[in-house]
């Protein structure tokens, strides 16, 4: 499937950023500025289902797919947040980017609560800025503006197909050097699959009192345990 791409920056060096679900690639504004200013290119997909991409035959292996078919291999570094961890772990082996960044990832769906499922359905539905507002504070108004613009664009039908009854461990391929960065608590990863992931070979970093979409809740945070890896 053809994704609908952004790219934006003429830096010597080539980020990749993984939106989560429900989003699109302007969830990424705050860290794609961040990340300009450092000499970076960014490179952001919507997933399908997501944002201005096609629709259709959702899978987790799709999304994988999808990334290693719209994707170039060998950035300098590779961040997914959620479901974009999810699917950058299963695209890794092909795009072997020089250091992939685990924001939260969803890599046990099954993690995920089916009442969280059904929650997040209303929520898409019924959103407007004060709702989400309410439910992250801490956000800033662009953040707002892009989950609101995310939500506007994104397949309810997804879920069906990824989300729901999705209980597979999809744990990705060390084969690059690799960060999990875990809200506190993560939404995603459990104790002990935390310390699973380190006894694997991944470094394990968390960012204090933030919520799921660290780079939203706290970006101060988010940027400062990147350090060494961007």
């Amino acid at each position: 499937m053809q994704l609908n791409i952004h790219e934006r920056g003429d830096g010597d060096r080539l980020a990749l950023l993984i939106h989560g679900g429900m989003s699109d690639h302007r969830t990424w504004h705050a860290v794609e500025d961040e990340l300009i200013a450092r000499g970076y290119r960014v490179i952001a997909p919507d997933l399908r289902g997501h944002g201005l991409s096609p629709r259709g035959g959702y899978s987790p292996e799709a999304l994988g797919a999808d990334l290693a078919e719209n994707l170039p291999t060998g950035a300098d570094v590779a961040i997914g947040h959620s479901l974009g961890g999810l699917s950058l772990g299963l695209a890794v082996d092909k795009l072997r980017p020089k250091k992939a960044i685990y924001s939260d990832p969803g890599f046990k769906l099954g993690n995920v609560p089916a009442e969280a499922t059904a929650f997040m359905r209303k929520m898409v539905i019924t959103a407007t800025a004060e709702s989400v507002r309410t439910m992250n504070p801490r956000w800033s108004d662009a953040d707002i503006e892009a989950e609101l613009a995310g939500f506007a664009l994104f397949d309810l039908d997804f879920f069906g197909g990824v989300v729901d009854g999705v209980a597979a461990d999809h744990t990705p391929p060390l084969v690059v050097p690799s960060l999990v960065q875990l809200a506190d608590p993560s939404f995603t990863v459990t104790p002990q699959d935390a310390v699973e992931l380190a006894g694997l070979g991944f470094e394990v970093r968390t960012v204090k009192g933030a919520g799921h979409c660290i780079h939203r809740d706290d970006f101060a945070g988010f940027m400062a345990s990147l350090e060494g890896w961007i």
